[in-house]
């Protein structure tokens, strides 16, 4: 079970790696089109086209499966990110009760 949530744990880190770049490239794409420019049938017009309708489609995919993996690596850790601790909670349970 340790080792199933290493594995979904550095595959999910590196879906993140992944998905800022995509969108990174996305952004460098959109300054490219808007240089080109071109009106209506330009080039500047078809790059942004193609970066909406085609690449943004697989990089959404991409993204929800690589947030699905890191559910399933918490999962499988037994990590609770997702719960509502105070500080004074986490500080408790990490150095025990405050000696008065």
């Amino acid at each position: 079970m340790k080792k199933a949530a290493e594995i979904t744990s550095l595959i999910f880190g590196w879906g993140v790696y992944i998905c800022l770049f995509a969108g990174g490239l996305a952004a460098f794409g959109y300054i490219i089109a808007l240089i080109l420019g071109g009106g209506t049938g330009g080039a500047g017009y078809q790059l942004a086209r193609f970066i909406q309708r085609t690449y943004f489609p697989f990089i959404f995919r991409l993204v929800s499966a690589s947030v699905m993996i890191g559910l399933l690596s918490m999962y499988l850790s037994g990590q609770k990110a997702l719960t509502i601790v105070t500080d004074t909670q986490a500080t408790e349970k990490e150095y025990g009760q405050p000696k008065n």
